[in-house]
């Protein structure tokens, strides 16, 4: 839709007042000079969010498998760091731990830069040329001579990794509605929880099998064709930048010169005079987010929790089953099944209920959707998660059968993608235009704890045990997950409304 105050005979040949050069400098022409470009109509199958259901899907897949081979990378090579400490001569602990875990701490990083680029020069640029670039460096590592060389291509390469977690959102809030997006939410936040898990498991067979380097060449393989898949199927889907796109087939269709391009703006384009400003903004604009949004702050530290649980169970699994059980590498592999499975069937009971319950709400209000409809799921994972924790420490430390371990384990996994999946699906409904910052944030403080956790693991467990370890870890989970969702049911509008960022 181009929307403008003057009749459609005079903006055919648009006048500029010559008599304003003032005007002319700062882009502020007078409202019958101005022409607003906007979609055409509520119904307009240029905007994304008027795409067919395949197509929405399509999006959907591709940048989940996106967000699913980066963590398969991350967690791949932690079977076999014992072998790559042996082949480097190595046996500081710390360093050994790091080759696993400096690959999320540059997801700490990466979506502080791409979530906001990707608010300025669209989600597919963005995407893809960040997944190149971690492409490059994950075949960097498989030739690496020393730990030097393999932690900082591991880093370099989880810089590029790191966008499918900002910019995913961002995809998924700009073709999906509130009351549709339930179910795309709980694919792609499953691929974030299902690589960590697959990983390992592939990871510990090509070690025993081959030579750790095939960890990383086998990796980039898969990758490859992902990128491929990409650049088939992915579309651009962030409005303001089809927008932008349209303004200029208007301006040319219009015969304005390109000294009077400020003339036209789209309705995004107002506020921001040019690239630079907004460039600047969007810059900071996570921190922003994360100082200024308590929505952010109390949900990303809750998250960053659980994300740091998630890594300390990954490092965790192959020693409880190695030194407690006595079982080989490959066969302590298969436990990570375990994490697989709950999470497996948390994720497909959620995504056949999240938007059912959302409706259901939505109704209930007299038809107004609101992000805290999506807390629902959260309740359960926040009871399932320090559940598994107790179940699992303390069957380790006292030598019980290794199923009903593994049943700790299973309960651990559907919290988890239950807090994820709830957590993000309020952050993209609250902050939909501006969901790759908001999650840029978030995965920012989620990925430093995801980096340390598995640090101070080992030391942990050699000092208090399986049994009490974990006790600590799920009273610190119930503390800090169980009110949560309470809280946020009965002031998350209040504390939305008071926000600049949110719709």
């Amino acid at each position: 839709m181009v929307n403008q105050s003057i009749p459609k005979a005079e903006y055919s040949s648009p006048s500029i007042d010559t008599d304003h050069p003032k005007a002319l400098e700062t882009g502020e022409y007078p409202k019958n000079e101005l022409i607003l470009v906007d979609w055409e109509g509520p119904d307009d199958m240029e905007n994304p969010k008027n795409w067919t259901f395949k197509e929405k899907w399509i999006l959907t897949v591709i940048v989940s498998t996106f967000t699913f081979i980066s963590p398969v990378s991350s967690s791949m090579i932690a079977p076999a760091s014992d072998k790559v400490a042996l082949d480097f001569g190595t046996n500081n602990g710390v360093v050994i731990a790091m080759i696993t875990s400096v690959f999320v701490l540059a997801y700490a990083l990466g979506p502080l830069v791409l979530g906001p680029l990707s608010e300025i020069y669209g989600r597919s640029r963005v995407l893809q040329g960040a997944n190149f670039f971690y492409l490059v460096w994950n075949i960097a590592c498989g030739f690496s001579q020393n730990t030097g060389q393999l932690i900082a291509f591991r880093f370099l390469a989880g810089l590029g990794g790191s966008a499918p977690f900002a910019v995913g959102a961002g995809v998924l809030g700009d073709c999906w509605k509130p009351e549709e997006r339930g179910q795309a939410i709980a694919v792609y936040s499953f691929a974030p929880i299902l690589g960590p898990v697959v990983g390992p498991v592939i990871g510990a067979w090509i070690a025993d099998r081959t030579t750790w380097r095939w960890v990383f060449w086998s990796t980039s393989i898969a990758d490859g064709v992902v990128q491929i898949l990409g650049f088939i199927f992915l579309r651009e889907t962030y409005a303001p930048l089809l927008l932008e796109r349209k303004s200029l087939a208007v301006k040319q269709s219009l015969g304005i010169s390109s000294d009077y391009q400020p003339h036209i703006k789209t309705i995004y384009q107002i506020s921001d005079k040019n690239w630079q400003a907004f460039f600047a903004k969007s810059i900071v604009r996570p921190f922003t987010l994360f100082v200024c949004e308590p929505i952010i702050q109390v949900l990303g530290i809750y998250m960053a929790f659980v994300y740091g649980l998630l890594y300390l169970m990954l490092t965790s699994i192959p020693s409880i089953f190695r030194r407690v059980y006595e079982e080989p590498m490959g066969v302590a592999g298969f436990h990570y099944f375990a994490l697989g499975i709950g999470s497996t069937v948390a994720s497909l009971a959620n995504a056949r209920l999240s938007d059912r319950t959302y409706i259901h709400f939505k109704e209930k209000h007299g038809g107004v959707g609101k992000p805290e409809f999506r807390l629902v799921s959260m309740v359960l994972g926040s009871v399932l998660f320090p559940l598994g924790l107790f179940i699992a420490g303390w069957c380790a430390e006292q030598h019980i059968h290794w199923i009903v371990t593994d049943l700790g384990i299973l309960f651990i996994g559907a919290g988890i993608i239950l807090i994820f999946q709830s957590v993000q699906a309020y952050m993209i409904d609250s902050f939909t235009l501006y969901a790759a910052s908001a999650m840029a944030a978030v995965v920012c403080l989620r990925s430093l704890t995801g980096f340390g956790f598995p640090l101070f693991a080992p030391a942990m467990y050699r000092a208090l045990g399986y049994g009490k370890g974990d006790t600590i870890l799920a009273t610190f989970g119930i503390l800090i997950g169980c009110p949560a969702p309470w809280l946020f049911w009965h002031y998350g509008e209040r504390l939305r409304q008071r926000s600049r960022y949110t719709k």
